[in-house]
């Protein structure tokens, strides 16, 4: 079983908003992989960004992701 990972909520936010480009937010939920490809790619040309922007600041239930 995979335990969740808690993770400040404000921080998050703060990162995403500034280094959410560069993949900061999901290296942050100990998503990997998906920070990765948005580093790679500059947050998806702005797209995935703004979709993680507005994801994390509605606190939306990521897998194994516990906000504190």
């Amino acid at each position: 079983m995979v335990k969740e990972r808690k993770v400040n909520w404000i921080l998050a936010l703060v990162m995403s908003v500034v280094f959410g480009s560069l993949g900061v937010d999901r290296f942050i939920m100990g998503k990997v992989g998906t920070g990765i490809l948005k580093l790679i790619t500059f947050g998806g040309i702005g797209i995935w960004w703004l979709i993680d922007v507005v994801l994390i600041a509605t606190k939306h239930k990521y897998k194994n992701v516990q906000w504190i």
